[in-house]
C-alpha cells in the first residue's frame, strides 16, 4: 500500500518531473519542479491551497517521479506527459484539430508544393499553420496561378507534358523543358512569398518584365505583371500597421468567471499572416501566469513554425527554461517578452480586446441558445447541465452508447 507520508520522505532534492494519480492509476497531474522534495510535498501541507487544487489532492490515492538532470529537461518531460495522458487538472488544448501548413519539398529536383496536415521530418520546408483552412488554400491557389510549378505529388518523366503544361500552368520538368535552377528560381520566389518577404521578390520580377520587354517577350511580360499585382494585392490585405517586429507571436488572454479566451496573432515581417484563439472553462483558480505557461509548451511542443519572439503581458516563472527548449527545438534563440510600453505593449493589448471580444461573443451566443431552449422546454430556469446519449447499433446488435455531459 503506497504510504504518501514515508513517500514524501523519500523525495529527492533534485530537478524532475512528478505524476500525479487516483486510485485508478489514472494520470490526474503531470508538474515539473526544480526541487521534487519541496514541490510535491507543498501539495500534502496545510497551506492556503485554491480549490482546484485541494480537489485535486483529494484524488491523489499516489504519485510517482522522474529525476531530469536540469529544468530544461524535466520542462520537455512534462510536455510530453502532458500531451501523452491529458491529465485533468492541467492546462489542456481542447483543440485536438491539426491544422494545414504549405508544403514545399526542398529535397526534390523539382519541388512540389501542397497543402497538408501532417509534418514530417523529411528536410521539406512548412508553412503555416494557417488557422482558417481557406487561407491556406488561397495561398496556394494564388502560387498555382502566377507560378509554373509541377502540381503532380509523385514526379517521374512521362512520354508527353500534361494539360497544365499546355494552358501554362507548369514548365513541364517531366520533359526536361526547364532546368533544375530556373525552377529552383521560381522556388525561392515562393518560399518568400511564403516568409512575406515580398519586396525582393517584387524587384526580382520587375528586373524579369523589363528584360522580357527588351526581348520582345510581351506575353512572358504580361504573365509576370500578373503575378506581381497578385502578390501586391496580397501584401496589403497582409500589411499590420507599426509593428517593426520580424518574428513574432502576440499571445493575448483574456477571463470571465467560466472561461479563458486566449488569441494568438502570428506576424511574419510585419505583415499580421494568421491568428487563432483557444477557449479553457474551469480555471478561475488558476492565475494568468500559470495559464499562459501550459498553454505555451502545450502550443509550441509540435510546432514546426517557432518564431524569434513570443509576446506576453506578464513574464511568467519559468521562462529561462522556456525559452531555452524553444531554442533547442527550433535551431535559432527564442525570447519571451513581457513590453511594458510601446508598440509592443499595444499590439500585446490587440490581442487582447480580441480575446474579450471573441470571449463575450461566445458567452453571449451560449446565452442566447440557453434562453431559447429554456423557452421552448418550458423550464423555470436556464438549464446548467445538459447530458445527451447517443445510442449506435447495428441491425438491433452490437449496441454502442455514448453520454456526453456539458
Amino acid at each position: 500500500m503506497f504510504n504518501i507520508e514515508l513517500e514524501l520522505k523519500k523525495l529527492p532534492d533534485k530537478s524532475g518531473v512528478y505524476i500525479m494519480k487516483d486510485i485508478d492509476d489514472n494520470t490526474i497531474y503531470v508538474g515539473k519542479a526544480i526541487s521534487l522534495k519541496r514541490r510535491v510535498t507543498q501539495y500534502f501541507r496545510k497551506n492556503n491551497k485554491t480549490k482546484r487544487i485541494e480537489n485535486m489532492v483529494s484524488l491523489i490515492d499516489h504519485f510517482e517521479y522522474i529525476v531530469t538532470d536540469n529544468e530544461a529537461e524535466a520542462l520537455i518531460l512534462e510536455c510530453n506527459l502532458i500531451k501523452e495522458n491529458r491529465p485533468k487538472f492541467n492546462v489542456l488544448l481542447k483543440d485536438d484539430k491539426t491544422y494545414p501548413y504549405i508544403r514545399v519539398g526542398m529535397k526534390e529536383d523539382y519541388p512540389s508544393i501542397y497543402i497538408t496536415r501532417r509534418i514530417v521530418n523529411d528536410g521539406s520546408r512548412y508553412f503555416g499553420p494557417y488557422a482558417n483552412p481557406g487561407a491556406a488554400k488561397e495561398m496556394l491557389n494564388i502560387i498555382k496561378e502566377k507560378f509554373q510549378v509541377r502540381q503532380c505529388r509523385k514526379f517521374k518523366f512521362n512520354d508527353r507534358p500534361c494539360l497544365n503544361y499546355h494552358i501554362k500552368k507548369c514548365l513541364a520538368p517531366c520533359q526536361g523543358y526547364v532546368s533544375k535552377e530556373d525552377y529552383r528560381k521560381q522556388i525561392n520566389q515562393i518560399i518568400s512569398l511564403l516568409e512575406g518577404k515580398t519586396d525582393s521578390i517584387l524587384k526580382e520580377i520587375e528586373k524579369e518584365m523589363e528584360i522580357a520587354s527588351k526581348n520582345l517577350e510581351f506575353e512572358k511580360a504580361a504573365a509576370l505583371r500578373d503575378r506581381k499585382l497578385a502578390i501586391e494585392r496580397l501584401s496589403e490585405r497582409q500589411k499590420v500597421s507599426n509593428i517593426s517586429e520580424n518574428n513574432i507571436d502576440v499571445i493575448g488572454l483574456y477571463r470571465n468567471y467560466f472561461s479563458v479566451c486566449i488569441e494568438v496573432f502570428f506576424v511574419r515581417n510585419s505583415k499580421m499572416i494568421d491568428r487563432k484563439n483557444y477557449f479553457f472553462d474551469g480555471l478561475k483558480d488558476m492565475d494568468d501566469k500559470e495559464i499562459l505557461s501550459g498553454f505555451i509548451k502545450q502550443f509550441y511542443i509540435d510546432s514546426p513554425s517557432i518564431p524569434s519572439k513570443i509576446m506576453i503581458r506578464e513574464e511568467i516563472e519559468d521562462k529561462e527554461a522556456i525559452e531555452k527548449w524553444l531554442s533547442e527545438m527550433s535551431n535559432h534563440k527564442v525570447e519571451l517578452k513581457s513590453p511594458q510600453k510601446g508598440e509592443k505593449l499595444r499590439f500585446v493589448e490587440m490581442a487582447e480586446r480580441n480575446a474579450k471580444i471573441t470571449l463575450e461573443n461566445k458567452s453571449k451566443d451560449k446565452f442566447e441558445i440557453l434562453n431559447e431552449l429554456r423557452d421552448v422546454l418550458g423550464l423555470d430556469k436556464l438549464p446548467r447541465k445538459i447530458e445527451t446519449f447517443d445510442i449506435s447499433n447495428i441491425s438491433g446488435s452490437n449496441i454502442v452508447a455514448r453520454n456526453v455531459c456539458c
